[in-house]
């Protein structure tokens, strides 16, 4: 029977089980978090991102889930600097052109602070004389620091980035650092 992991993954987590960083300085992985033998991620979460990460034990549904070919769809939240116009969303959703080429284009809407978020630690610098508000991206490829650079290339760099929903899986009811089966309740590891 296939193992589906939902994981509320917190800032400053790698997405992998082991640190292969530099000796001595030991960085948070999933293994502070499950311990659920023989799962793997499918896809990444940058370190600096927080939110959705699903892993599981058959890899047909992970190369599904990850593989920009099949394009599922993947729904961030992201609290940008300054407030976007039309015009700049409008960027987005015809498809900005980064150092790699031209992004597919994105579903995108401002939206308020999604209510409930958990705190991050540590916070969001924040600056008096610069505004930033929240908008919800949606897209259908995975690369590389992809929202990241592509709020950049409209002029509103990314602050706070936190993956809500990768197709039909989302985040709903998981706290930060929690994780469930797909089907079953919330469980954190202390």
């Amino acid at each position: 029977m296939t193992r589906l992991i939902l994981f509320n993954k917190p800032f400053d987590v790698l997405s992998q089980f082991t640190d292969r960083g530099t000796e001595g300085t030991r960085r948070r992985t999933l293994s502070d978090f499950l311990d659920v033998p023989g799962v793997y991620p499918a896809g990444r979460l940058d370190r600096d991102s927080e939110g959705l990460l699903l892993l599981t034990d058959d890899g047909k549904l992970q190369h599904r889930i990850s593989n920009p070919r099949h394009k599922m769809p993947k729904t961030y939240w992201a609290q940008v600097e300054g407030l976007p116009d039309a015009a700049a969303l409008q960027r987005l959703r015809d498809g900005v052109t980064l150092n790699d080429g031209p992004t597919r284009p994105a579903k995108v809407r401002r939206i308020d602070a999604p209510s409930g978020l958990w705190p991050r630690i540590p916070p969001v610098r924040f600056r008096k004389t610069v505004p930033d508000c929240w908008i919800e991206i949606t897209v259908t490829e995975g690369r590389n620091r992809q929202i990241r650079r592509m709020t950049a290339a409209i002029g509103h760099p990314t602050l706070r980035l936190i993956r809500w929903r990768i197709g039909e899986w989302a985040l709903d009811g998981l706290a930060s650092g929690e994780w469930r089966a797909a089907g079953i309740t919330p469980r954190k590891v202390s």
